[in-house]
């Protein structure tokens, strides 16, 4: 379910607000405003307020760099989002090339830097006893900060993104080299969680660790999150077609009458939901059921499965070699309940649909996938929400 609400767009890029960013930005406004205390009380918070604001509208710019890179390089941004820990760029797909990827992750520090010198040139020129030059140079310095901590080498920082792109560029294997900054991110996200609890045992600075340790479970729970996605776009690479497909199917005589047809199979109660009809040693087609419900009572005695087939040549197939990704998106853009399975030689191999997918997935990667659940996802035709296999398809290269 969506829990975001949508405030706008910009660039045509929705943006969302994640209901947690109402308490960051609480606090924010709670620590200028009581910095500002020396302008008077509502001066003082009239300004920790505007301050919070501006150091999201920062933060979206941030997201904005690495969205409108993106953009140029013909990747679709499905929105931006600001939520408690700053603000999140989701983008469609990888890069095509390392520098490519290089470009998107350096454009949101590299806005944040241009901010900086941005302010900064403005505080100079402000006199120091307006409070705007006190505002302006805080301003400038938390973006600089921003970019700072962005910098960190591991994932999912935009510094984890830039040593993806560089281990990329090394290596010339994008996965593993989201795998090693995905490692990189695990390790600071770690080394914060216990930092944060050595200041709070030390120091007693609870409100200061808490969020040290926060920020770490995040950059461990993301950077897992990348480990996991990447592990699943690879193995649906590697997987192909022959590895899911099913011989859930059964090859009947093209020459029979409808009428011979229905009375032979359809009303066994254990008959597959896939027949493809056969005449002299070849496929002549798919046999589609609704086509035989369409078709005159009178007209089952004289007819022929023949007459109704649909050739192979006119319906979704793919071939054995063709990967999982390629099946899902072919399954996922053209809304087929499942697809067809050529061999080499343009004989029927397989049926495969998105319910043979998980259960391969499922048994590759040890994942927790009941039986019925896998009869679920036939039945319904829909993949769980969980695995989001549509979205990742898409988003490996092709």
């Amino acid at each position: 379910m969506q829990t975001n609400w949508q405030i706008g767009s910009l660039f045509g890029i929705p943006l969302f607000l994640d209901p947690l960013w109402f308490v960051i930005l609480g606090l924010t406004t709670l620590n200028f405003g009581l910095a500002y205390q020396q302008w008077g009380t509502v001066a003082g918070w009239s300004a920790g307020l505007m301050m919070a604001l501006l150091l999201f509208a920062s933060v979206l710019l941030h997201e904005l760099g690495h969205s409108l890179v993106a953009q140029s390089q013909g990747i679709k941004v499905n929105s931006i989002t600001l939520f408690l820990f700053g603000g999140v760029a989701a983008i469609e797909e990888e890069s095509k090339t390392p520098g490519q990827a290089f470009q998107v992750a350096i454009a949101g520090p590299a806005v944040s830097v241009m901010l900086f010198v941005l302010l900064r040139l403005a505080a100079s020129v402000i006199p120091d006893s307006n409070p705007l030059s006190e505002m302006t140079g805080d301003l400038s310095r938390i973006n600089l900060v921003v970019a700072l901590f962005n910098l960190i080498p591991g994932l999912p920082l935009d510094g984890g993104q830039v040593l993806k792109a560089a281990l990329w560029k090394i290596t010339g294997d994008r996965f593993q080299a989201v795998h090693w900054a995905a490692k990189a991110g695990q390790i600071l996200g770690y080394t914060a969680i216990a930092l944060g609890f050595a200041i709070d045992f030390f120091t007693r600075e609870f409100i200061t660790g808490l969020w040290i340790v926060l920020l770490g479970w995040f950059a461990v729970r993301n950077a897992n999150s990348y480990d996991r996605v990447t592990t699943l776009q690879e193995t649906l690479l590697k997987l192909v077609a022959a590895d899911g497909m099913t011989r859930n199917f059964r090859v009947v005589d093209a020459n029979q009458t409808l009428r011979e047809f229905a009375d032979s199979y359809l009303l066994e109660t254990t008959a597959p939901q896939v027949y493809f009809a056969a005449a002299d040693g070849r496929y002549r087609g798919l046999v589609n059921i609704n086509d035989l419900r369409t078709t005159q009572r009178s007209e089952w005695e004289t007819q022929t499965l023949q007459t109704i087939v649909h050739p192979l040549n006119t319906i979704p197939t793919v071939v054995e070699s063709t990967s999982f990704a390629e099946v899902i998106r072919k399954l996922e853009t053209e809304q087929l309940p499942q697809i067809t399975v050529l061999s080499p030689a343009d004989a029927v191999a397989g049926v495969i649909d998105r319910g043979d997918i998980v259960q391969a997935l499922a048994q590759r990667l040890n994942l927790p996938i009941t039986t019925a659940e896998i009869k679920r996802i036939k039945e319904e035709g829909s993949f769980p929400p969980g695995l989001q296999l549509g979205v990742i398809a898409k988003s490996v290269e092709k």
